[in-house]
């Protein structure tokens, strides 16, 4: 059915699509179903802690002997930086001050767990057939281990020249990730964001430079976008905001309101909510203080000072600072359970490829 049957082939799964691993958007449920259908099921890792990551993958075993996707973060912790704390809780100042928060108030932690020698204990105990991470690899004897449990190994590219390094590091498949994508940028050989570019622009270069399979991230939530990807000289998708519709996805009612919202175009690159640059909705934060600032402080610690003003404005049903993390083109996705939108993706993009 499918002709480019090397990520199949590869992974295990029988439909090429990959839902997306969206941290703090699916967890156990989300990924039993996808897989279930028979696309690949992922679990993000990066806010789970390990006892929570594993009653997670505990429950996905029980429910489903499917390949499975375990995705991780390797980010290098930053060193706290006092001064640049206080700046940025300076800037936040007024908005506490609007909540009737108290501006001095000790800032909560904000952290994103990278792979370590806990996370790998469980790739080791559960097993799963593919293993993923974002902002480049773990330290190489961190993957060998990964490797030595039998996972296949997918991590995420901006460009040509890291697609290039993640397949000389031992990559089994590249996540090609087009600026179009929502959440965080994969981004890690260089800060420069004038590297990015869509979707159509990096999978054929991507797909010509390297000699493992390539998987199309990036704006891409329909068939046609499936059949495209196929075209540029993809083996699978990846896609994302399509399942933050389905009720499997753990988002706020807040963040589902604002995906049906007529702003839901208005998306944009943001730093202001992690440290990192990260797509999502334009809201109150985004448009006053960035989208981008040289104000927040490093990946993942400029969320702490932001937590109190969406612990207090969310529940008002207010999304002015919170993460509304979303591509460019949620306008095409539907309202469906993830497996039967797996299903459906599936055969739309067939029954257009055999009519060509």
């Amino acid at each position: 059915m499918w002709k480019d049957r090397r990520i199949l082939d590869l992974l295990g799964n029988e439909i090429p699509i990959i839902q997306a691993p969206m941290a703090g958007a699916n967890l156990s449920d989300m990924v039993i179903a996808v897989s279930e259908a028979g696309g690949l099921g992922s679990l993000p890792c990066a806010l789970l802690s390990h006892d929570k990551a594993r009653e997670e993958l505990s429950r996905i075993r029980r429910k489903t002997s499917k390949p499975i996707n375990v995705n991780f973060f390797c980010h290098q912790a930053p060193d706290f930086d006092a001064e640049r704390e206080a700046a940025w809780k300076q800037r936040l100042r007024n908005y506490y001050l609007e909540l009737g928060l108290d501006p001095e108030m000790p800032t909560p932690p904000s952290t994103r767990a990278p792979f370590d020698e806990a996370f790998l204990s469980l790739v080791e105990e559960f097993t799963p057939e593919v293993v993923s991470f974002h902002f480049g690899l773990p330290q190489q004897g961190l993957l060998k281990r990964v490797k030595d449990t039998g996972a296949k190994v997918l991590s995420s590219a901006t460009t040509v020249d890291e697609a290039r390094w993640l397949e000389g590091e031992g990559c089994d498949a590249i996540i090609a990730q087009g600026f179009e994508a929502g959440g965080h940028r994969g981004i890690f050989l260089t800060e420069d964001l004038s590297t990015q570019v869509g979707t159509m622009a990096l999978v054929p270069q991507v797909a010509d430079a390297v000699k493992i399979p390539v998987i199309a991230a990036g704006g891409i939530a329909d068939a046609r976008g499936i059949v495209a990807a196929f075209a540029l000289g993809a083996s699978a998708v990846q896609m994302g905001t399509a399942y933050l519709f389905t009720p499997e996805a753990t988002i706020s009612s807040v963040h589902r309101q604002a995906l049906k919202g007529n702003d839901v175009e208005k998306t944009a690159l943001t730093n202001v909510f992690t440290g990192r640059p990260a797509r999502g909705i334009v809201n109150r934060i985004m448009r006053e203080v960035g989208p981008l600032s040289a104000a927040a402080p490093q990946f993942p610690l400029a969320g702490g000072a932001l937590a109190p003003l969406r612990q207090k404005s969310e529940p008002l049903g207010l999304g002015d600072f919170m993460p509304l993390w979303s591509g460019q083109s949620a306008r095409l996705c539907c309202e469906l359970p993830a497996g039967e939108l797996t299903k459906r993706l599936a055969q739309e993009a067939l029954a257009i490829l055999s009519s060509h």
